[in-house]
């Protein structure tokens, strides 16, 4: 039971976006002292090796996210923001979608009503996405823009192999994209407010 339980807490961590695959490696090469105070070393390895394998996805980016983001980059009010999504092989990141449309609401809404299958069985969708941010510095000090990249991963409704595949996969899609100015990551609806992303971004907090 308790090794099941320590299995399962290094997938629900890293699938939630809140590490990556170095941590982990880490943890394998020093065989960690927390998980070795329940389990022998070589059970430890064994199961952090497992985890590593399974998170070491070889998903590639589509050409066409990149040129989408680049069409974003020039600012010319063609494209707000663009959504991304793992294929349903989930062995690519594709475009799902790009907007001109500057309502933040809307945005949002996608993000929570999207949705990601596994085996038959569907719940909420983790997506990535970038946003042409822009906002009003304090004291009327000035305009300033920045591109956000988002990762959204929901915290309840979700299944496990979509956000385990979309946590590891993450930094693929950000390498490939020259020129992101701030990164949120955001697990729960109130995380993709206007005003919590708002403050996040002018802070790069998150």
């Amino acid at each position: 039971m308790v090794r099941s339980s320590i299995f399962f807490a290094i997938f629900s961590y890293v699938a939630g976006g809140r590490t990556d695959l170095t941590f982990l490696e880490q943890i394998r090469v020093s065989k960690s002292g927390f998980l070795n105070a329940f389990l022998e070393p070589s059970i430890t390895t064994r199961y952090l090796d497992t985890a590593l394998t399974c998170l070491s996805f070889s998903v590639s980016v589509s050409p066409e996210c990149v040129s989408a983001f680049n069409e974003l980059k020039l600012g010319k009010g063609t494209i707000k923001y663009i959504i991304f999504k793992l294929s349903d092989d989930y062995k690519q990141i594709v475009v799902e979608e790009t907007s001109s449309d500057s309502d933040w609401e809307k945005f949002q809404s996608k993000l929570m009503n999207a949705k990601a299958g596994y085996k038959g069985k569907e719940g909420k969708g983790p997506r990535y996405a970038v946003y042409d941010f822009h906002y009003e510095l304090e004291g009327g000090e000035g305009h300033r823009s920045k591109i956000t990249f988002i990762s959204w991963s929901p915290d309840d409704g979700t299944l496990v192999y979509p956000r385990m595949t979309y946590a590891s996969s993450k930094e693929a899609l950000k390498n490939a994209l020259n020129g992101i100015a701030a990164e949120i990551q955001a697990n729960r609806d109130d995380e993709i407010e206007y005003e919590t992303v708002l403050k996040d971004v002018t802070k790069n907090r998150r």
